[in-house]
């Protein structure tokens, strides 16, 4: 069975758009208060993501960083 939510288009068809994404997600998990610090290092050819909380701060791919922060936002939501 097709739920509304998975009928939804992603928002992004490329390495870059995926960036783009995870901090959309990283800034909203900020605005929540699930994270306390967002930062992204922008390099010619790849994004890398890092983010502190109480418990963990580790540098993530943009693939890892939208899986973490999706998974942040919905249990929120």
């Amino acid at each position: 069975m097709l739920t509304a939510e998975s009928n939804q288009k992603y928002r992004f068809h490329d390495i870059m758009t995926l960036a783009e994404e995870a901090e959309k997600l990283g800034k909203r998990a900020m605005q929540l208060g699930l994270i306390s610090s967002l930062t992204v290092h922008v390099f010619p050819d790849c994004w890398q993501f890092s983010f502190s909380n109480r418990r963990e701060s580790e540098m993530m791919t943009p693939q890892e960083a939208y899986l973490r922060f999706k998974k942040l936002v919905e249990r929120a939501d």
